[in-house]
């Protein structure tokens, strides 16, 4: 049994944590290149925990996030050291016990895994990486005077057009991040579903909840430049007119380890 670690970058005590799950574990052990340095051992990178039997990400969404654009479809199990933990359901005081026992789980077949689904967007030549939480085009600035004319089909049928500072498409799992800031739905990571949500629109229509096989399709015009955004970190720039479709046909994040506890989580955001 191989498992990685991916632990927060720039914080101690996820290095520290790593280390007891390394040290305790009946398994073999691997952590990533910067948490390397600071216990000192060999790392390996991301994409080389692809092979492992299990990742455990150490810290805030953004690490999970950022592990599970890497590890292909390796389970992956988060430990929460961040305010929220949408995606981190273990807290650290029981990382090694819930590692242990995930460990034992897949070794004899009876681990549960939960697949959650991730959204791609393809240009004509190009495919970002996929997203776990939402894709964003958008123009170069916000505000008024910027953004980009826009005009949003869903499986071919115009659902809206107008200017907007963009277009927000979401899975469920992203619904509590950027796309509640933009004024969109809490959706239960339960729900097969995307979220269609025009950001800040002329004369946009609300939000929507389609079906996770719909293809959404996103033509934008009216600029010079434009960006299609994946999690909020793998960008591509565009040059209008230019169509990006969006739909869930890549392969899902496969998540083991203890449940996550959806309406927890809901109570430590800050809504008032």
């Amino acid at each position: 049994m191989r498992v990685g670690i991916v632990a927060q970058q720039d914080n101690p005590r996820a290095a520290a944590l790593a280390g007891d799950i390394r040290s305790s574990v009946s398994a073999d052990v691997v952590v990533d290149e910067t948490t390397a340095k600071s216990l000192d051992v060999p790392g390996v990178s991301i994409e080389g925990m692809a092979g492992c039997d299990l990742v455990v990400s150490i810290g805030g969404d953004g690490t999970f996030l950022y592990a599970v654009r890497g590890i292909g479809s390796t389970p992956i199990m988060g430990v929460n050291l961040g305010e929220v933990g949408f995606l981190n359901a273990t807290p650290p005081e029981n990382a090694v016990s819930a590692v242990e026992r995930t460990i034992s789980e897949l070794s004899d077949g009876t681990v549960k895994i939960r697949e959650v689904p991730r959204l791609t967007a393809t240009g004509e030549d190009w495919t970002l990486s996929p997203a776990l939480n939402e894709v964003v085009i958008m123009g170069p600035q916000r505000g008024p005077g910027n953004g980009i004319d826009i005009e949003i089909r869903l499986d071919g049928s115009l659902y809206t057009g107008g200017h907007a500072d963009g277009v927000l498409v979401s899975t469920p799992t992203g619904s509590t991040a950027y796309n509640l800031s933009e004024g969109g739905p809490l959706v239960h990571t339960d729900v097969s579903a995307l979220v269609v949500n025009e950001m800040c629109a002329t004369e946009g229509m609300p939000p929507l909840l389609v079906g996770s096989d719909t293809d959404v399709t996103v033509r934008v015009d009216g600029a010079e430049q434009a960006v299609a955004v994946s999690d909020g970190r793998v960008k591509r720039e565009l040059n209008p007119p230019v169509t990006i479709s969006l739909s869930t046909e890549a392969p899902p994040v496969r998540i083991a380890g203890p449940d996550i506890d959806f309406f927890a989580a809901l109570g430590k955001l800050q809504l008032g």
